[in-house]
């Protein structure tokens, strides 16, 4: 069974930066794509950035390009996002997603890590 853990989320005032970390339970996911979503209260969850193994590849809703950075950690099995100059606007549940599915789903989920920014 595979388990994300996401953390780092915390309080920051407007400006300031967090580094999220998405903890995976098995190599297995190893060559999939893996991604951060987030969630604001009231609103739809959105794809923040993802990172696929197989092309390199990575992506970057608008709201975050030059801001926020993905990375990955094979070795440690650690999927890592970046987040600088951050904004109030960027206040939401952050979720760690791997393995897209053949419907375009992601088949695996974390828990969820809280980001709140102030003003």
């Amino acid at each position: 069974q595979v388990q994300l853990v996401e953390s780092g989320g915390g309080s920051v005032q407007a400006g300031g930066s967090l580094q999220l970390s998405c903890a995976a339970s098995t190599y297995a996911i190893s060559a999939c794509t893996m991604a951060w979503f987030r969630q604001a209260p009231g609103k739809e969850r959105e794809l923040v950035s993802a990172a696929s193994t197989v092309s390199g590849a990575e992506s970057y809703a608008d709201s975050v390009k030059g801001r926020f950075t993905i990375s990955r950690n094979h070795a440690m099995k650690k999927l890592y996002l970046q987040m600088n100059s951050l904004r109030t606007e960027d206040t939401a549940v952050y979720y760690c997603a791997a393995c897209v599915t053949s419907q375009a789903h992601y088949q695996y989920w974390g828990q969820g890590t809280q980001v709140t920014v102030s003003a």
